[in-house]
């Protein structure tokens, strides 16, 4: 890594490991999926521009190319998002981006299970390890407060699940010929309009908190953590890989508890460490290939 790549992942990790401040600030008044609305609607528009200027493909796609936009739409920029919201109301940040991290492995172990490949031994290892992690850091809470923050560790969970069955999509996509830019606009629009289907099936309002800290999250949840962090993402895996790109999921957390503990009043103990350090290992476990494998 160079001097370039070093800077396009320090981008990705501010935004990875600060985004789950700013969904915790938009929590409270607006409803979580109008929240996401708003979010998606200001971020998807930007994606269409972003391909315009680019030159990306935007029409032509064929019903089949449409059904996996609206797969994306559903998984990534719906209800992926919408159980992580809801979790936000009893999990502090940092513990949100810590269940997340569960996604190495929960990706591997999806994708194995629908393209019917064996998991290897540090795959399953990994896994075990980055769930006793998760265990760990949720020991102490759960010894508090009872089971208050089972629902919450329930919901980010599943919402892990549809992000990774997302990546699944992405990946047919791609294998499609389809520029993942232009996926990604798509997949933004439709998911906007689940979110629109399902704030009126809760007869939602479609209200706006007009206070700095809310209109300003918003802001940072759109441009930052949804487009900019996105574009920068796909720099940074053509020019070092998704190998090496994957190791970004076994720092932010620390980062993201780190902030916590500032802004939110997370209280670090020693399980927090142990969980921690378990969860970084089992994701380093993972996503690590030995020389041989690589060529």
């Amino acid at each position: 890594m160079g001097r370039t790549e070093f800077i396009l992942a320090a981008l990705v990790l501010f935004a990875w490991s600060t985004s789950w401040i700013g969904v915790r600030l938009q929590l409270g008044v607006v409803a979580p999926e109008v929240s996401l609305l708003w979010r998606f609607l200001i971020a998807g528009l930007f994606m269409f521009g972003f391909c315009a200027v680019r030159g990306e493909k935007l029409s032509g796609f064929s019903g089949r190319d449409h059904l996996f936009f609206a797969g994306l739409g559903l998984t990534l920029f719906c209800m992926n998002f919408v159980l992580f919201y809801y979790g936000g109301l009893v999990l502090v940040s940092g513990m949100l981006a810590v269940v997340f991290a569960l996604a190495a492995p929960i990706n591997v172990i999806v994708q194995s299970a629908v393209l019917k490949r064996p998991v290897s031994w540090q795959v399953a290892a990994g896994s075990i390890v980055g769930v006793l992690g998760v265990a760990a850091l949720f020991a102490p809470e759960i010894i508090e407060n009872g089971y208050g923050h089972i629902s919450g560790l329930v919901l980010a969970t599943f919402g892990t699940f549809f992000f990774c069955t997302g990546n699944l999509l992405s990946a047919r996509v791609q294998n499609r010929g389809i520029p993942l830019a232009s996926a990604t606009a798509w997949g933004m629009a439709y998911g906007s309009c689940f979110l629109l289907v399902l704030s009126l099936v809760r007869g939602q309002t479609f209200q706006i908190e007009y206070t700095v800290a809310y209109l300003g999250a918003l802001l940072f949840l759109a441009l930052i953590a949804s487009v900019l962090a996105f574009m920068t993402y796909l720099s940074l895996l053509r020019r070092i890989g998704p190998a090496r790109a994957g190791y970004l999921t076994v720092l932010f957390p620390v980062f993201a508890l780190m902030i916590s503990g500032q802004y939110e009043g997370y209280q670090w103990t020693y399980w927090s460490f142990i969980g921690i350090a378990a969860v970084a290992f089992g994701n380093v476990l993972v996503l690590w290939r030995s020389p041989h494998a690589a060529h």
